[in-house]
């Protein structure tokens, strides 16, 4: 699949903007979450990277799944399509979100309070210490 499309929307969006790459990407955004399309083409190349990433949160239980609860309207029967539109959507929500780490920025997101050291980790280190300078 080709990329012209994506690259024209950007094009487009740098003119909008007059050459404001914050305001361009702002409004890429905006014109991604109605136009499936862009979001495909921007969103493919780096689709594995997205979902490992998101594996990767699952299965480290960094991210706990929200209760799933049916609808009981039509939309049910049409879940598929609901899911491929919400999908997008929510992906992009949470990139544009300044609050959460971006994939692959996470060295530049809001630092983590570090933790203090357990009793046990500072008794294992002075073992080490202990053990060390009964050598020399």
């Amino acid at each position: 699949m080709s990329r012209h499309y994506s690259i024209s929307k950007i094009k487009e969006a740098l003119q909008a903007t007059r050459g404001n790459q914050t305001s361009a990407t702002q409004l890429i955004i905006a014109r991604a979450m109605q136009d499936p399309q862009l979001l495909n083409e921007l969103v493919r190349p780096h689709m594995t990277g997205i979902v490992a990433h998101a594996v990767n949160r699952v299965a480290s239980g960094k991210e706990k799944p929200e209760a799933v609860q049916p609808e009981k309207t039509k939309a049910n029967t049409n879940t598929n399509k609901k899911g491929k539109e919400n999908f997008g959507l929510d992906l992009l929500k949470t990139i544009a979100d300044g609050e959460n780490a971006e994939f692959g920025q996470e060295a530049y997101a809001r630092p983590v309070a570090k933790k203090t050291a357990s009793q046990s980790h500072i008794d294992a280190i002075q073992q080490i210490i202990k053990k060390s300078q009964n050598k020399e």
